[in-house]
């Protein structure tokens, strides 16, 4: 299989991440997975706006109140998705088109199954978690016709990210970009007819997320049959051998555990966050609408290293990875000082914007979140870009241990701190939690026997 960066088209355009200037490469390759990461927050922020604009604090709420729970539903099938990615990436890396094939055909299964699986656990079982997290009263239906219509959409939200993914793993992370770009302008335009033309309330912001994620994919299928067949199984290719099929189920359940522990953590920090009241609710969603739009640098950054160290570890260039994992560490360090800058200049108003509100309660727990969070985009930084580097070179089980940690940490703060310092240890949770879980991920790092090869005496 030819590895040539290049394709004629610059629609078809390839980045080369194993020769050539690694920072430089990195950066173009990760420029558009960052784009695409603001236009898909995009649809979770927008319909945020429209609701709390057009609804009030009380619909506000009932999204945020469930917010943990669409994080567990949908973070989940990103997980599986991401897992799967990494092998494709492994196998174009190494230059064998024929296990590529078999990993897509894989995918597909594995995907299909998992997505039923999300689905049927969450129509039995929503209803009863909203009750059992103590959402307020006047919000639990709002909240849960929301997240039914989420939970209900899972497959299309996965299939999005499969197919996005399997083009980063060859290096093409441009037009995954187009095609959220042209449905997050129809999530828009339907967020708008849904809720201030048709009254469907907060359901229809879940309605108008489904159906424009929807689109992204039809686009991405279609473009992968016109001009990236590299992709494309034959029938024979769905005849997987075993020891692939459980490279790719250990590798996204991996993934897919790890994304879903993080989010059960979530819900966890929710219940605490629930008995603090309706405005407080409002005001950390704000805020964690702001933060998930502030973190994406690094969150993109963490998902071009993924395909980086994978097509690397694949081609057998160790010294590349050490080396991309120093530039991606001093990028953190660099995002978080512009982090710091931004959250001093504009915090309160920023929270003022995606909420709509004018309640003390709101803006003030809201820019006090996004403030004290700023300093630690460093640590963020190094965590997400280690974790993806170990679970890219195969490591299973100490990404998953960061997980447990963040888990447990929340569990902490929820019996112990949340009751007597209430939201002021919302806020502080997650930074003192990504520490220890930094600490535990660098060292496992440190230690990988690709990277850093012991020294034959």
């Amino acid at each position: 299989m030819t590895q040539s960066p290049a394709k004629k088209s610059f629609f078809n355009r390839n980045v080369d991440l194993m020769n050539g200037p690694i920072f430089k490469s990195l950066f173009v390759f990760m420029l558009p997975i960052l784009v695409s990461c603001l236009f898909q927050q995009l649809y979770n922020t927008v319909d945020t706006m429209i609701v709390g604009n057009v609804l009030g604090d009380t619909a506000l709420a009932a999204i945020g109140a469930c917010g943990a729970i669409y994080e567990l539903l949908v973070g989940f099938g990103i997980g599986i998705g991401n897992g799967l990615a990494i092998v494709a990436a492994r196998a174009y890396g190494a230059g064998d088109e024929d296990q590529l094939k078999q990993t897509v055909a894989g995918s597909i299964v594995i995907g299909i199954i998992a997505s039923v699986v999300i689905t049927l656990a969450g129509a039995a079982g929503l209803h009863p978690l909203l009750e059992l997290l103590d959402t307020p009263a006047e919000i639990l239906e709002d909240a849960y016709g929301y997240i039914i219509i989420i939970d209900l959409g899972v497959i299309v939200m996965f299939a999005y990210n499969l197919c996005a993914g399997l083009l980063r793993a060859i290096g093409n992370s441009f037009m995954p970009l187009v095609f959220l770009v042209l449905s997050s302008v129809l999530n828009v335009i339907l967020d708008l007819w849904f809720i201030a033309v048709l009254g469907m309330g907060v359901a229809g912001a879940g309605v108008a997320t489904v159906i424009s994620q929807g689109v992204s994919v039809a686009l991405c299928i279609l473009y992968v049959f016109r001009s990236a067949r590299l992709l494309l199984p034959g029938k024979k290719h769905f005849h997987v051998e075993s020891r692939l099929y459980w490279e790719l189920f250990s590798q996204s359940i991996s993934m897919g555990l790890m994304s879903s522990i993080v989010s059960a953590g979530s819900v966890v920090l929710q219940y605490g966050i629930n008995g603090l009241g309706t405005l407080v609710i409002a005001g950390h969603t704000a805020a964690r609408k702001l933060f998930a739009f502030t973190d994406m640098p690094l969150t993109a950054m963490a998902s071009a290293c993924s395909t980086y160290v994978s097509q690397n570890y694949g081609a057998n260039h160790p010294d590349r990875v050490r080396r991309g994992m120093r530039d991606i560490y001093l990028y953190s360090v660099v995002v978080a000082v512009a982090a710091v800058l931004l959250m001093a200049a504009g915090a309160e108003w920023m929270v003022k914007l995606v909420s709509g509100s004018s309640e003390p309660v709101v803006l003030e727990n809201g820019a006090r979140y996004l403030v004290w969070n700023a300093p630690f985009y460093a640590v963020l930084g190094m965590l997400l870009s280690t974790r993806y580097a170990l679970q890219s070179m195969g490591e299973k089980v100490l990404p998953l241990l960061s997980s447990v940690i963040e888990f447990l940490g929340k569990i902490v703060f929820v019996l112990l701190f949340i009751p007597r310092f209430e939201y002021n240890a919302v806020i502080l949770c997650e930074p003192v939690i990504w520490c220890f879980m930094t600490i535990e991920l660098l060292i496992a790092y440190r230690h990988d026997s690709f990277v850093f090869p012991k020294m034959k005496k």
